[in-house]
């Protein structure tokens, strides 16, 4: 199956119309920009003269950001501190313009990740995070606010970072209202919560995660396929697509799959490759893409993300000219 230059622009068009519900950890990603040049007589390691910091949405809030950077209108709903780290994400947010009222404060950090990096290179990261459980007021106040919002959604984003967000009783809370309302969800898993996750429509699990859900080695076409039909049959969902890295993606569904190889011209970073998949599937689907047209569409978003380096966002105009770049290629 292609997609040519007239239903990639009518999918695109309708991007603007979606509002994409997102439960899941919020985070700050941090990162310090320097160069080595010499190592530190104190201990055998670089020196990094710092030269810059940036900072962007991390976790769920880097799927928000993905779904901004592709004109749809993402609600994250999740936790964040009483701190500067939280400060700088809500003003990320909203210079994004991406909408706050589900996100609940509690007494505990928000989850700060910091990579120092020198010469296009990560030297070094730091994680400053709480992965307690939340207390059930705070369960209930995401619980209120997902249900507030649901009405608006025309799918929902659970992305799960195991940071305490996404858990049994949440998920027991506000999967099933979603299930109601005819609105799909998309997982993406970490395998310690396996047993949180239903109902869904289709989970994301990279090639590890696939092989530990579904105990299952995928070493061969086999074993990918086996571990594709496990995984719709564990998680009682219509769609599973594992990720897979250089080897692209593949689909499975009740019908059979569809492997989809990488359209990544060079890999400088993989980070955040995964919001990004999720956030164009969603997208797609709910402008009513088949999930065939919308892992094609992920997939090559997710090949333009990975030619970035830290975390970055893809918007729909360097989607359009992927296609128009590859396929101009194949033609020629």
């Amino acid at each position: 199956m292609s997609l040519d230059r007239r239903r990639i622009e009518q999918l695109l068009n309708r991007f603007a119309a979606n509002t994409i519900v997102i439960v899941g950890d919020v985070m700050l990603d941090e990162f310090i920009w320097g160069k080595v040049q010499r190592i530190s007589p104190e201990a055998p390691v670089p020196v990094v003269e710092v030269l810059d910091e940036t900072y962007h949405m991390g976790g769920s809030a880097n799927v928000a950001a993905n779904i901004r950077g592709l004109e749809g209108t993402p609600i994250p709903i999740g936790v964040l501190g009483r701190d500067s780290a939280s400060d700088r994400v809500l003003d990320l947010l909203k210079q994004s313009g991406i909408e706050v009222s589900g996100l609940v404060r509690d007494e505990r950090p928000t989850t700060l990740k910091t990579r120092i990096i020198a010469q296009n290179q990560q030297v070094v990261r730091t994680d400053r995070e709480s992965r307690k459980a939340l207390s059930p007021q705070i369960n209930a106040d995401l619980a209120s606010a997902f249900l507030r919002h649901l009405p608006q959604a025309k799918a929902v984003i659970v992305s799960d970072y195991d940071k305490g967000v996404v858990n049994r009783e949440l998920l027991s809370a506000i999967l099933p209202n979603a299930r109601s309302a005819g609105v799909p969800v998309f997982l993406d898993p970490k395998v310690p919560h396996a047993d949180y996750y239903r109902p869904i429509t289709l989970i994301t699990p990279n090639q590890r995660e696939a092989e530990l859900l579904t105990g299952t080695a995928i070493e061969d076409e086999r074993g990918l396929e086996d571990a594709g039909r496990k995984l719709l049959e564990k998680f009682e969902c219509e769609y599973a697509l594992i990720t897979r890295g250089e080897e692209g993606m593949s689909l499975f569904s009740g019908s059979g799959s569809r492997h989809l190889p990488t359209f990544a011209r060079e890999v400088f970073d993989v980070t955040g490759a995964g919001d990004t998949v999720i956030a164009t599937l969603a997208l797609a689907r709910a402008g009513g893409a088949t999930m065939e047209e919308s892992a094609i569409l992920a997939n090559h978003a997710a090949g333009i993300v990975v030619g970035k380096v830290g975390i970055a966002t893809v918007s729909q105009s360097e989607l359009l000219t992927d296609f128009e770049a590859r396929n101009a290629h194949s033609a020629g």
